[in-house]
């Protein structure tokens, strides 16, 4: 009897065991174990030779990359987002995309919560200034905050991450309110949310929380115009994409007290350069894209991804798929 090889997978960046252990026996792998992604001329390099591919969003997949890879059938992303990977480039290619929603979303809402309340009530700056010796008094006015009961949390993009952070927002006694392009009835019932445009969001809203992907309409959504907009009180909270703000005209508005913080868990680029000037502005909060960041999702993402994989690559329609048209070929 002649044993089928096994199919040959690359993994871009070190996962979890529960990852790991879906992918021993099952396919032929390699993995990078080096800090960080592989460069381009690795990931190109190991492309030439496998059948699948578990991605991570620093990989750059496009023309280019389906065109050094013959026997690729998938590309299992280990994210929700898939703005890295040129979807359209893949199906012309016959290569099946997947990405991990749903694991990371309560995660991702935590965090998002969790910076709005660190900025609304100065965490880090209040930090720095008892670690520093700096408190050796108490007055009525020292360190003043924002509340959070009672005032109006917009919500840019409304899908499942969207309304976990909404509900989390009723739990503290905030009126909701959310910008997307289609109605959500049902989430609109369950939370007491109403949909408005992203004009009128802006305008009166005390905190603004981004939850939608990156496309070309949503690349650059956030400008100097659309800031100038909000209140000179309220809150900006990003741990969506970083280019869906423009990061210069937010340093302009948080410089100049346009806005009164934020919170940031994505940029531009990333890493984010140490030189970045929104790093030097005391009224904004900022995290190393840790979203998905707890053992419980980053072990569910990475065994999504690799079940993904391996349906795919035994020839099951895998849970997630971004691309199903290749499967109707």
């Amino acid at each position: 009897m002649t044993l089928l090889a096994l199919p040959k997978v690359y993994v871009s960046q070190r996962i979890l065991k529960e990852g790991r252990d879906i992918l021993e026996g099952q396919v032929s792998y390699r993995m990078w174990e080096g800090e960080g992604a592989p460069d381009r001329g690795v990931l190109l390099r190991e492309v030439q030779f496998i059948d699948g591919l578990l991605s991570m969003p620093a990989d750059k997949i496009d023309e280019e990359f389906f065109q050094q890879a013959p026997h690729l059938k998938v590309v299992s992303q280990h994210a929700v987002g898939f703005d890295n990977i040129d979807v359209e480039a893949a199906t012309r290619h016959g290569v099946l995309i997947c990405n991990t929603p749903d694991v990371l979303t309560d995660a991702t809402a935590d965090l998002a919560f969790t910076l709005l309340l660190a900025v609304a009530r100065r965490l880090v700056e209040c930090g720095g200034y008892l670690r520093r010796g700096e408190w050796r008094t108490w007055y009525p006015d020292m360190w003043l905050g924002m509340d959070t009961a009672q005032k109006t949390l917009g919500i840019i993009g409304f899908g499942k991450i969207g309304q976990a952070m909404a509900r989390r927002g009723r739990g503290f006694g905030m009126s909701i309110v959310y910008f997307n392009p289609s109605p959500k009835p049902e989430a609109e019932k369950e939370v007491g949310a109403r949909r408005a445009s992203l004009d009128e969001l802006l305008r009166i809203s005390d905190y603004v929380s981004i939850h939608c992907p990156l496309t070309s309409e949503t690349r650059g959504l956030i400008g100097e115009t659309e800031l100038k907009k909000m209140k000179s009180t309220a809150i900006l909270i990003n741990t969506a994409r970083g280019l869906v703000v423009d990061q210069r005209a937010l340093y302009k508005a948080l410089s100049e007290k346009w806005l009164w913080g934020a919170g940031l868990d994505v940029f531009e680029v990333e890493p984010v350069p140490v030189d970045e000037p929104l790093l030097s502005l005391p009224n904004v909060t900022v995290m190393p894209h840790m979203g998905s960041a707890t053992l419980d999702s980053r072990g569910g993402m990475s065994r999504l991804a690799a079940q993904n994989l391996i349906d795919a690559l035994q020839g099951r329609r895998p849970a997630y798929v971004v691309n199903p048209e290749v499967l109707d070929r």
